[in-house]
């Protein structure tokens, strides 16, 4: 299964490439973490990431034990549905 991409900091290669959004859930799915980001457009997307590259950009993000809900993250779609 192709996963999405999710970056904690503004990436160094391909910046064109990457779409940045806002935290607004984290859920997980049919043994997959679903986050869901909304866009400077207001909508809504699903990324389909594996729980390795959660715990990655999660610790990652200065969250100092708060919730990431709001945290900006960049992303890019590879069509990952469980």
């Amino acid at each position: 299964m192709p996963h999405d991409r999710i970056h904690a900091r503004r990436p160094s290669h391909h910046v064109d490439r990457w779409s940045p959004g806002r935290i607004e859930s984290i859920d997980e799915r049919d043994g997959h973490c679903v986050v869901t980001v909304s866009t400077p457009d207001d909508d809504r997307v699903e990324l389909v990431v594996t729980f390795a590259v959660r715990d990655l950009f999660l610790g990652r993000l200065d969250l100092d034990g708060a919730s990431p809900i709001g945290e900006r993250v960049w992303y890019r779609q590879h069509g990952g549905r469980p």
